[in-house]
């Protein structure tokens, strides 16, 4: 048996600023999970909003270009 447990999810070591550290060490304690726990957790919420904040953006470049007279019909292009 070996000394190392490996799992197979991919890590990360990160290096924080206190005041950061303590912050999402208070936010694990407070949620009752651990700390890689709610890194992961509030990583995987910071990819989310990245991915809003880029679809947002995508559907606010396609509203400004939108002509309504080049606009297909319903039933029209099939």
């Amino acid at each position: 048996m070996s000394l190392f447990s490996y799992t197979q999810n991919p890590r990360i070591n990160v290096a924080l600023e206190k005041p950061l550290y303590n912050s999402v060490k208070h936010l694990a304690r407070k949620d009752g999970v651990s700390l890689s726990l709610k890194v992961r957790d509030l990583v995987k919420e910071a990819l989310e909003i990245e991915e809003d904040m880029a679809l947002s953006t995508f559907a606010e470049n396609r509203e400004q270009t939108f002509s309504k007279a080049k606009a297909l019909k319903h039933g029209e292009g099939l």
